[in-house]
């Protein structure tokens, strides 16, 4: 005599549950933004929170200065050096600029003559390119204007991250603990150790890409000095600041350093295009593989193929996190997945 593959009141579970579930995908997919959010935030607190601890710890004898205001005093040290930075680099370049479109119409044709000594521009007409230089200058101040918007958009996105960061630090212990309470007691031991091991291996990353970013600062920095660029300190603290957005970051500083480099000499924009294509190469086979391997425990395959999946995912935000978000993937797979051989 057969059983019956389920009672009707089980059936009417199961279908509450899928309907459930769909209505929650949904609703997942409608917030989809704002859930991105909170993932990046809760994975930035987790970096920074090893050096919001380690500055808390501070002694001064049995003082602890910064015990309750570790959070604060790191704010106050950032934007105390973003102010610094805006004072010492801001005021040349906006002299400069105010200058240079004042004198445009004289120095504009002395530009093109000097471009048509290129190899490669012998046959120019240098009155159509300068008509569509300036074209190109009146088209990108509108194009400036009419994206204020999106801009001021953007902008509050990143505030309220920062924010949403900075309450994860303060307050990541108890939704932690929240989170945890999901799991039954004999599970919940196993998964809090796994993600304190990619907890701590997601806070070296931080020093793996410090040590990126200070290397080409001051790679970028020694080379624009010895090419006598303009404004060649304020470039190269810019240089290492954005290459913690991996590809576009790079992009964004060749760009400009080309450009500014373009003012003076084109001697020293061919040096830095040269010394570009050539740290590039470094640091994308040797120093990401090798710095991010000793300090995550990834392999460097893993790594770049993370920062690619990351990038066509969700862009520069989701390059900037493919890392920390590959060790946690790879640590709760070598606990779940992973049929480890017996000793």
């Amino acid at each position: 005599m057969t059983q019956p593959i389920g009672t009707p009141r089980d059936l009417r579970r199961d279908i509450v549950f899928a309907f459930a579930l769909a209505v929650a995908c949904y609703v997942a997919w409608l917030i989809r933004d704002v859930l991105v959010m909170f993932y990046v935030s809760a994975l930035f607190a987790v970096v920074l929170s090893p050096v919001v601890n380690s500055t808390a710890q501070l002694r001064v004898g049995r003082w602890q200065p910064f015990k309750s205001s570790a959070v604060f005093v790191l704010l106050l040290l950032v934007a105390v050096a973003m102010t610094a930075f805006g004072f010492l680099a801001l005021p040349p370049v906006i002299r400069d600029l105010h200058e240079f479109a004042r004198e445009m119409p004289t120095r504009l044709p002395a530009f093109m003559e000097k471009l048509s000594h290129l190899p490669f521009a012998q046959n120019l007409d240098t009155a159509d390119a300068a008509s569509r230089l300036e074209g190109f200058a009146s088209q990108a101040v509108s194009y400036l204007l009419l994206s204020l918007g999106d801009w001021a958009g953007r902008l509050f996105d990143v505030i309220m991250g920062f924010v949403l960061t900075i309450y994860f630090i303060l307050e990541g212990d108890i939704a932690y603990r929240w989170f945890l309470s999901f799991f039954p007691t004999e599970r919940r031991e196993r998964l809090d150790k796994a993600l304190q091991q990619a907890r701590l291996r997601m806070g070296k990353w931080l020093l793996g890409q410090g040590s990126l970013m200070l290397i080409l600062g001051v790679a970028s920095t020694i080379v624009y000095l010895t090419f006598h660029v303009r404004y060649a300190y304020a470039l190269g603290v810019l240089t290492g600041v954005l290459n913690i957005v991996p590809v576009l970051g790079a992009a964004v500083c060749i760009a400009l350093a080309l450009l500014v480099a373009s003012i003076d000499s084109w001697g020293a924009v061919a040096g830095i295009a040269v010394f570009y294509v050539v740290y590039l190469q470094i640091e994308n086979s040797y120093l990401i593989p090798r710095i991010m391997k000793n300090r995550v425990g990834l392999p460097g395959l893993a790594i770049l193929i993370a920062l690619l999946l990351g990038s066509e995912l969700e862009g520069i935000l989701g390059a900037m996190v493919s890392v920390p978000t590959a060790v946690l993937v790879a640590v709760l797979l070598d606990e779940y997945l992973v049929h480890k051989e017996a000793a």
